[in-house]
């Protein structure tokens, strides 16, 4: 497929995943705002456990020995430490999926204001299947809240996307014309900006 209807047609699917990504980003954002604790974890006294050592200095000591029913347990693995973990992975999977949204908004814009003209002019072959598939894994992926499911579908997402724009570019690398450099430019920085860590 070549030309302009095959952009329009990609164009299509992918404003079609940018709004299922648009509302699995408020979904998530409403269930982390429904989910904050009331108050922050507050860290644990130092606690004794046998002969009087806190667990720290049993673990240097390597004292095992059990604690009875009634005795204090070391927090060293407590809560506080996995609410901590737990947010910096919502906060790694919130950070990819923002990047992924604002590529494909970026990479929607850039497609019809500069593409868009020019294979008016100069029609390339341009398959919009990669768009088409984007689109089946954004939805796919609200369907999924969290876990390792929505990480799976999310990291295809932003595989896919990737795709879609380095075969962009590629396609445009074959055109040495002024006018294709702009475009070039501009979704090299677009891949820039969804690479980014």
């Amino acid at each position: 497929m070549a030309g302009p209807a095959a952009l329009l047609e990609s164009l299509e699917h992918q404003a079609g995943a940018l709004h299922t990504l648009r509302l699995v980003c408020r979904g998530r954002e409403a269930a982390t705002a429904s989910h904050l604790p009331l108050s922050p974890p507050q860290p644990s006294l130092p606690q004794t456990s046998t002969l009087g050592k806190t667990p720290e200095e049993d673990e240097e000591s390597g004292d095992l020995t059990p604690l009875s029913p009634g005795e204090p347990r070391p927090h060293r693995l407590s809560q506080p430490g996995l609410v901590r973990n737990e947010t910096l992975r919502e906060m790694a999977l919130r950070s990819k999926l923002s990047r992924v949204v604002d590529a494909t908004s970026r990479l929607i814009e850039v497609e019809q204001t500069l593409l868009l003209p020019l294979i008016q002019q100069h029609p390339f072959p341009l398959h919009p299947k990669d768009s088409i598939e984007f689109r089946n894994i954004c939805s796919h992926m609200a369907l999924q809240r969290e876990g390792q499911q929505f990480e799976k579908d999310l990291h295809e997402a932003h595989q896919c996307l990737k795709t879609i724009i380095e075969k962009l570019i590629w396609s445009l690398a074959v055109f040495p014309s002024e006018p294709y450099i702009p475009v070039r430019s501009a979704l090299r920085q677009i891949l820039q900006n969804l690479l980014a860590m």
